[in-house]
């Protein structure tokens, strides 16, 4: 699996050893110059990689010297105590890149496992899992890439890339008719979804002429009767669920016919996976 990796990647990296880094590593200093060593990385439990190339380049902007040798790949499900990488070089900069490359590994591999539970738990209903832009300032992209290797989809990137219509971009516009309308004469190429929280809103929405309708907190039955009414027009909307969703309730919400579910929790309640990092002198 190879997803097209952030075009900030390098920079990611740079800001993240600047944080940690600073002036130089006081503690790595310790270890004679010169000295060379070598490290295994391992998972202490299941989980979906993801975060390879990142932790290269980590490795590289300290030292080019520093060997990485991976022995899974983003998007591959490893089981614990999986062997995932093994690094080898001088000590100095191995020991300095070790807690950064091992950060960002085990946050977006946390995220991709998140994701991949969910892609599972609905696989065969025909719905797609997104993610939404709940995200940790500085770190989307990489989140959103990591929930592409967990097997979902980006919902839009930013507030540049698509226009989701909410409660009160409704309020301050003078409804969904007026939202949409703006919406079409400032950015007619660009998609407009429009979040509703009840049929009429729906219908409004119908009328209103957007490309995709967010059911916010919708009941089963409620989401039932959007994709009913939804599959009785000429042209379909697209339907996205959204809110109280979890891994209990989600096969069934996907099976209404809906054709999204978003998850904010995937990118906002992220659990890193426990990774472990062995190191050894070398000769």
């Amino acid at each position: 699996m190879n997803p097209l990796l952030p075009a900030d990647l390098e920079e990611t990296v740079e800001r993240a050893l600047a944080e940690d880094v600073g002036t130089g590593d006081l503690t790595a200093l310790l270890v004679p110059e010169g000295a060379r060593c070598r490290a295994r990385v391992i998972t202490r439990e299941a989980a979906v990689l993801c975060g390879a190339a990142w932790v290269d380049a980590v490795f590289r902007r300290l030292d080019p010297a520093l060997a990485v040798r991976w022995h899974a790949q983003d998007g591959d499900a490893i089981a614990p105590d999986a062997l995932l990488f093994e690094v080898e070089g001088p000590a100095r900069p191995l020991l300095t890149g070790e807690r950064t490359a091992l950060n960002f590994l085990q946050t977006l591999s946390g995220i991709a496992t998140a994701a991949r539970r969910y892609v599972d738990a609905i696989a065969g209903t025909g719905c797609t899992l997104l993610d939404t832009r709940k995200t940790v300032p500085g770190l989307r992209l990489a989140q959103k890439y990591a929930v592409r290797c967990g097997g979902g989809r980006n919902h839009r990137i930013g507030l540049y890339d698509g226009i989701l219509v909410k409660e009160n971009h409704i309020a301050a516009a003078g409804g969904i008719a007026n939202a949409v309308r703006a919406a079409r004469e400032i950015s007619p190429q660009v998609p407009v979804e429009v979040e509703v929280e009840t049929l009429d809103e729906l219908e409004e929405t119908f009328a209103a002429g957007a490309d995709m309708a967010l059911l916010d907190e919708f009941t089963l039955v409620q989401l039932r009767e959007a994709v009913r009414r939804n599959r009785a027009r000429p042209r379909p909307l697209k339907l996205e669920a959204s809110g109280g969703v979890d891994l209990a309730n989600v096969r069934e919400i996907a099976a209404t016919g809906v054709d999204f579910v978003s998850i904010g929790s995937i990118t906002k309640h992220v659990k890193a996976v426990d990774l472990s990092m062995r190191m050894e002198l070398s000769a």
